[in-house]
């Protein structure tokens, strides 16, 4: 599909974008980043969209849809790894202050505390680039090729930068797995 401006042909985006994408990348965009960032930059997304810039010729809609995401939380890196390690420190409050409830649902609490204190404070303590990747993966269920689209960089990296994210991961999650052993 194109559109004819200054009588040259310019590759457009497919007309039901928005509503075939729209969700998914909000979800997206929500896990990263507060739900109140989520809706305005998700319309970004969709206005960068329309601008035209697609080019079939670079690979599928969605990855590209992604990508534009991802730069676009990368603007917002310093807010979101503050809220990362806010979440942690929140987590960690939480695990320590369970007030009058039922025993058992303070375990699950503790639990579940402990997990996203921890895994919180993983995630922000990784570089941007393997964060993204993780999250893409994770929060946007992309493919190994989906991601190397998205971010515009090769499928071995993307393999390389998930493979590192993941030991740091295992790393500070192991002390996780041997408090619940123990």
């Amino acid at each position: 599909m194109y559109k004819i401006r200054g009588g040259r042909d310019q590759p457009t985006v497919p007309a039901d974008l928005f509503d075939r994408y729209f969700a998914e990348i909000h979800r997206y965009i929500a896990r990263r980043l507060p739900v109140d960032d989520a809706e305005d930059l998700a319309v970004e997304v969709f206005v960068a969209a329309l601008r035209g810039r697609y080019d079939p010729a670079v690979g599928e809609v969605r990855p590209w849809l992604y990508g534009i995401a991802t730069n676009l939380i990368a603007r917002h890196r310093r807010s979101e790894t503050t809220r990362w390690k806010a979440l942690s420190r929140a987590a960690e409050r939480d695990w320590d202050g369970h007030g009058d409830a039922g025993l058992d649902r303070v375990l699950d609490r503790v639990d579940a505390a402990r997990f996203t204190g921890r895994l919180a404070g993983a995630l922000a303590g990784l570089k941007q680039r393997d964060r993204d990747v993780v999250l893409l993966i994770a929060l946007g269920a992309l493919s190994h090729a989906e991601v190397a689209a998205a971010l515009d960089i090769p499928y071995g990296t993307v393999a390389s930068r998930l493979n590192r994210a993941r030991k740091h991961l295992r790393a500070a999650l192991g002390a996780l797995k041997e408090d619940l052993d123990g």
